[in-house]
């Protein structure tokens, strides 16, 4: 069956297209870069909001206006369910490339209204709603982006090489983030700090907007991977059908629960931790993120290959048995951290340690399930998830610093990827009982069981 732009056929119901390597690294292109613009866009929010909390919630102390954005931050995650949902429909109704193509216009429009909002003293308590509003058009995009962009990858990917290939939806958020922190970094030196807070942190989200067209050229010449055939069934994008799939939608949360709050506390959050706990100074602050970031970066793609050999599980028993031995006393140690490099060498340990789970997070929940309801069994539990414990990640942080009892943080961080733990172990082998390679027996096998 050949799709609507005639680059391929479909060789049956469930597999990915029968391609050249091209085709298939443009579509693969088109993905990716959307997906980096989205978390550029998305990010650099939160690496400017130190500049533009007291323009949108002027009273208070800096502690008081961060927890503020914290919060507005964390209402943008808890629009992802949504996302995740209407676009899971689309995306397993009407193609995975319709569902790319309307979230980046969708972020689009949530960076230029940010760029373009007044400020608290011009219009009044308007501007924080207006805020919000902005946030919450991001949050639905971001939503839609992660498990469409997700399926999309697995899907076009080719048997053996599923984790090299998936390694880079994080490669790219993670390039998204850096190039926020980027931008911030090269303002803080070129524009002075009252001119940072008066104008220039709206720059960033123009930047946004602005290529965002782009990205909509690339995803139009972008293959689809979802067959016509599958996008009629009536079960496609049901709810109804989704829950007949419970065990794989229990593992998604579970994973999506401590990788996401694990990897936002090392990255979104650690910026403001190393300023405000450590009392480091912004910009030294911007070098050790952005180092951190560019070998987080670059692990991608090599830790991908590395679990195309030993196997996602194993790739996941790694991460949250290493994250929830470790993560306390990195961040006790990062408390206390004096000189930058150790900084650097601490937040770059904790990066590695997610780098276990980053490069292969959208292929094992995308192996869960079957191609009908694969984008909304990836995009919904994973955002309902991701906006409870990675979304409230900084707002929960900074709270109990107020609180005076910062590092009970850390100890609840360590709880979470416990659980992701217990998960990985009850995993089943997706090589054997996943949905893209084996027998998608997921639902009647477990890790403990003997699997043959």
């Amino acid at each position: 069956m050949q799709n609507d732009l005639g680059h391929f056929r479909i060789e049956s119901d469930s597999s990915p297209p029968s391609t050249s390597t091209s085709v298939r690294v443009k579509g693969i292109i088109g993905a990716c870069s959307g997906n980096l613009v989205e978390w550029f866009d998305f990010f650099i929010y939160a690496y400017t909001s130190i500049y533009f909390a007291a323009a949108f919630f002027p009273s208070g102390n800096q502690v008081s206006q961060l927890l503020a954005t914290a919060g507005v931050f964390a209402v943008g995650f808890f629009m992802r369910p949504l996302g995740g949902w209407i676009f899971g429909w689309i995306a397993d109704t009407r193609g995975r490339k319709v569902s790319m193509i309307i979230s980046v216009f969708m972020m689009c429009a949530g960076s230029l209204l940010i760029a373009l909002l007044p400020t608290y003293q011009t219009i009044g308590i308007a501007a924080p709603v207006l805020l919000v509003v902005a946030r919450l058009i991001q949050g639905l995009s971001v939503g839609a982006e992660y498990g469409t962009g997700a399926t999309y990858l697995s899907e076009a990917s080719v048997t053996g090489r599923r984790g090299f290939f998936g390694s880079f939806q994080y490669f790219t958020i993670i390039s998204g983030q850096l190039l926020a922190l980027l931008t911030v970094a090269i303002l803080q030196h070129t524009l002075s700090l009252v001119e940072l807070k008066e104008w220039g942190w709206r720059i960033p989200f123009f930047m946004g907007a602005a290529s965002s067209i782009v990205v909509v050229y690339l995803r139009r010449s972008m293959v689809e991977t979802a067959s016509r055939q599958d996008m009629k069934r009536k079960e496609a994008g049901s709810i109804s059908s989704l829950l007949q799939h419970k065990r794989a939608v229990l593992l998604v949360l579970a994973f999506t629960g401590g990788g996401s709050l694990y990897f936002y506390t090392f990255t979104t959050y650690m910026q403001k931790f190393l300023v405000v706990s450590a009392g480091m100074s912004p910009q030294v602050v911007s070098f050790v993120m952005t180092a951190s970031l560019i070998c987080f970066m670059l692990s991608q793609p090599i830790l991908g290959l590395v679990a195309d050999k030993i196997g996602v599980k194993t790739h996941m028993l790694l991460f949250s048995g290493l994250a929830t031995l470790l993560v306390v006393p990195i961040l006790f140690a990062l408390k206390t951290v004096t000189s930058p490099y150790m900084a650097f060498a601490l937040v770059a340990a904790g990066l590695l340690i997610a780098s276990f789970y980053t490069p292969i997070s959208g292929l094992v929940k995308a192996d869960l399930f079957p191609p009908t309801v694969r984008a909304l069994g990836v995009g919904l539990p994973y955002a309902l998830a991701n906006a409870t414990f990675g979304g409230t990640a900084e707002y929960v942080a900074l709270s109990l610093r107020s609180a005076n009892v910062e590092s009970t943080f850390f100890y609840y961080v360590a709880v979470l990827t416990g659980i992701t733990f217990v998960a990985s172990l009850l995993m089943p082998d997706l090589g054997k009982h996943g949905y893209l390679d084996g027998s998608g027996e997921i639902e009647a096998n477990t890790g403990l069981r003997k699997q043959g």
